[in-house]
């Protein structure tokens, strides 16, 4: 109930009305069976515009921190994320980690038509380049059987970069949607540490090309960590790129 009242009483329409976020290959998402929605990650805003585009309920994985951050900002990300039934998950904490990825496959097994929301980078991109993907995303994949849904997020780090508290208005937010990638063939292998990372750098390789961003094969949660976290958003880091591989083989 309080996703749908937050999705069309009282924040969709005025996110609606001011943004006006655009989408494209909506068509991709399947009508019958569950999803995954796996997107790139550039700003605090994906978690409402990305869901806002799609006409069905989408559950995410979000991080512990927008449930125990301080003050005003904090207090509304709490509300927010708890009111439409986000799940979290404990980057830090090895058991919490997986306890919500059991989560996740519970929420795609619950439903036939189930949409759960991952960003497989893990945080957001301390500079707006694609990061390494974690392979969580292959293992939900893999132990629910959904298909994988690319979402690359447009703008949102224009409208919303690191530390600004409301978006600007312009320019338009919008959402792409890849076609879907079917794993089946590798049913059974759930733990096959190879598998799961060919599964997501086949994952990552479809969104670099669906966001047009620059690939960098290191873990963004490492490049913040070098850069001691709050790093400028949009300064470059000296970090190599390396191309995902296409497929998984």
């Amino acid at each position: 109930m309080g996703y749908w009242l937050a999705k069309f009483v009282f924040l969709g329409p005025l996110l609606r009305l001011l943004w006006r976020p655009w989408a494209e290959g909506l068509e991709n998402i399947p009508d019958d069976r569950p999803a995954i929605l796996a997107s790139n990650h550039l700003s605090f805003c994906d978690s409402f515009f990305m869901p806002l585009t799609v006409p069905r309920k989408v559950t995410f994985l979000a991080k512990a921190e927008y449930f125990t951050t301080p003050g005003v900002k904090g207090w509304f990300s709490r509300f927010f994320f708890s009111a439409v039934g986000q799940v979290p998950i404990d980057r830090d904490d090895k058991d919490a980690s997986a306890g919500a990825l059991r989560t996740a496959v519970r929420v795609l097994q619950e439903g036939h038509n189930n949409l759960l929301g991952i960003y497989p980078e893990g945080t957001r991109s301390p500079d707006g380049r694609l990061y390494r993907g974690k392979t969580g995303v292959a293992r939900m994949a893999l132990q629910s059987g959904a298909v994988v849904i690319p979402c690359a997020m447009v703008n949102t780090e224009i409208i919303q970069p690191q530390g600004r508290i409301l978006p600007r208005l312009r320019p338009r937010p919008g959402v792409r949607f890849g076609r879907p990638l079917d794993f089946s063939r590798y049913e059974g292998l759930v733990g096959d540490r190879f598998v799961e990372r060919s599964i997501t750098d086949e994952i990552m390789y479809e969104l670099m090309q669906l966001s047009g961003q620059e690939y960098v094969d290191l873990y963004a949660a490492d490049v913040k960590k070098a850069q001691g976290q709050d790093a400028a958003f949009g300064a470059r880091s000296t970090v190599p790129s390396r191309l995902p591989d296409s497929r998984a083989s």
